[in-house]
């Protein structure tokens, strides 16, 4: 049922509403769950009448009024709870479990992939071309002090996938029973609790790097073999489109079926893949810069002068300026409160930024992706136009900051007036800024709808497009411009017997915890489970 507190009410008046919502006595309420929590921050005129909107679930003693639960239940003031569900199935066929499955990539989508195949009693090889979570530190940390990059072992390859490097954020619009058991392994794994709740779910870079070896080490308690280092070039392929092995920089694997969860960078392996037979097609994807305010303008403007942030936490925004004339829509994406914004790149001369932020949201700094939808209208018609379109813009920002991965950049007042900056405002971002003028960077089309879009998300946010906000750039990778197409309901790719795209990378989904539902859901299909 929902439930609202004002911002400065106690969770403790839960119970109370709840009751009182139902039409029983508080003695009645056995059990209170909060399944939901989300911060109304929108302004009432010029007012902040800030507020917390909590769905909680309640068990109900035997003794509690039966007439008013039914009642309550046909005004919709409340509803049954859904059954919950998990990884292990009982309808697999005892057959299955005598095959071995390859899981390629190590990200979201192939972990949990991996996770529910071993579950059940699979045995799983899970391959990924870059290092553990270790050794991918290390290589981190070569790159920030060498700035070369290693096309193997990188921000973007190995274990966590992308998203080891990027927040850990996990609210998505995906809708699926699966979510519910995925967060309680992150949960048992180290993760705070109240990600099981939260509306804006966050676990922290910081904390993802803890909690990754805590599931490698589960994983592999349930027999699931690791392949660190290890990139797939080919598939071995039976006439029948069955693929039986693949073909490795460590070897030969054979294998019974195959989870294929590259991620959208791993541009290479889906080439290679599609000259074997594995359909492809183009798709639209969103393309951008990346924007950065005081952390404190954001705060202030979400939420007013003299807000308790202790309980409010740092504020965050979504926001949304749709189509207008000549100008496409545009909205924020991937909005890192108190974050950094980090050069997201595998391949050497090519420049891409994205957002991350530790679970304390330290920094000063508000980041946020400022994107708009990109089509065959831009890109041109051909399966790769859009990843050459991609490719072309991230080398070009490459070049305009210098070539050694300085960050072009422009204050947001800059931009939307025209005018190179003579001066720049701080940044997160730790490898340095080139003051260029994006506004001529990009193609005219978007510019002129990025600066609509500025123009519309000051009214909403004061000081947005004002003088001490940056714009810097390229985002590109938010989302990925091909698809693997699929089964509607076997989830098999396109005249395959035994493989599964899932992910990002498959054109299924959007970030984690979609990337997660993905893998999961496709591993029961590979299972023959029909949902």
């Amino acid at each position: 049922m929902a439930i609202t507190l004002a911002a400065e009410e106690p969770e403790s008046l839960l119970r109370a509403k709840c009751a009182q919502q139902i039409g029983i006595s508080e003695d009645e309420i056995v059990d209170l769950r909060i399944a939901h929590r989300s911060l109304d921050a929108r302004r009432r005129g010029r007012r902040h009448e800030l507020k917390f909107v909590f769905h909680v679930d309640v068990g109900l003693s035997a003794s509690a009024e039966a007439t008013a639960v039914d009642q309550a239940l046909k005004a919709g003031r409340a509803r049954p709870i859904q059954e919950s569900v998990d990884f292990v199935r009982v309808e697999i066929e005892a057959s299955k479990r005598d095959q071995r499955f390859a899981v390629v990539g190590a990200g979201p989508a192939g972990l949990y992939a991996a996770w529910t195949l071993a579950a059940n009693g699979v045995r799983v090889d899970l391959i990924d071309r870059g290092p553990a979570l270790q050794d991918r530190g290390r290589a981190l940390a070569l790159f920030n002090k060498t700035r070369d990059v290693d096309p193997e072992r990188n921000i973007l390859y190995g274990e966590g996938g992308a998203g080891t490097y990027s927040d850990g954020k996990l609210y998505t619009r995906t809708q699926h029973a699966i979510e519910a058991p995925i967060v309680r392994t992150l949960i048992e794994a180290g993760a705070a609790p109240e990600i099981a709740f939260d509306a804006r779910a966050h676990v922290g870079t910081d904390r993802l790097h803890r909690i990754l070896p805590v599931l490698r080490a589960r994983l592999e308690e349930m027999g699931v073999r690791f392949h660190f280092d290890t990139r797939v070039d080919a598939l071995g392929i039976r006439g029948d489109k069955r693929v039986v092995e693949l073909e490795t920089s460590s070897g030969t694997m054979p294998c019974d079926g195959v989870i294929l969860a590259l991620g959208h960078s791993a541009r290479d392996t889906i080439r290679s893949f599609y000259k074997q037979g594995l359909e492809l097609e183009a798709k639209p994807f969103q393309l951008g810069l990346r924007i950065e305010h005081p952390q404190a303008l954001i705060d202030e403007g979400r939420f007013g002068a003299g807000a308790d942030l202790a309980r409010l936490g740092h504020a965050y925004y979504s926001l949304v300026a749709k189509a207008e004339g000549e100008a496409s829509a545009v909205h924020s994406f991937c909005m890192c409160p108190g974050g950094q914004i980090v050069a997201a790149v595998a391949q050497p001369g090519l420049l891409c930024t994205n957002g991350m932020s530790n679970s304390k949201h330290s920094s000063p700094f508000a980041n946020s992706g400022l994107v708009m939808t990109l089509g065959p209208r831009e890109f041109g018609d051909g399966v790769f136009a859009g990843v050459d379109y991609q490719e072309a813009l991230e080398r070009r920002f490459f070049e305009a900051g210098g070539g050694d991965y300085s960050v072009p950049t422009q204050r947001v007042i800059d931009f939307v007036e025209g005018r190179a900056s003579s001066r720049l405002g701080r940044s997160s971002y730790r490898l340095g800024s080139t003051s260029v003028r994006i506004d001529e960077l990009l193609p005219e089309s978007m510019t002129t709808a990025l600066r609509a879009g500025i123009r519309k998300f000051e009214r909403q946010l004061p000081g947005y497009s004002g003088e001490e906000g940056v714009l810097v750039g390229i985002e590109s990778r938010s989302s990925g411009p091909i698809r693997m197409p699929r089964d509607r309901i076997t989830r098999l790719a396109s005249g395959f017997e035994n493989l599964w795209p899932v992910g990002e990378g498959a054109g299924y989904a959007g970030g984690i915890m979609s990337a997660a539902i993905d893998g999961a859901r496709s591993a029961w299909a590979a299972l023959g489970i029909r949902e």
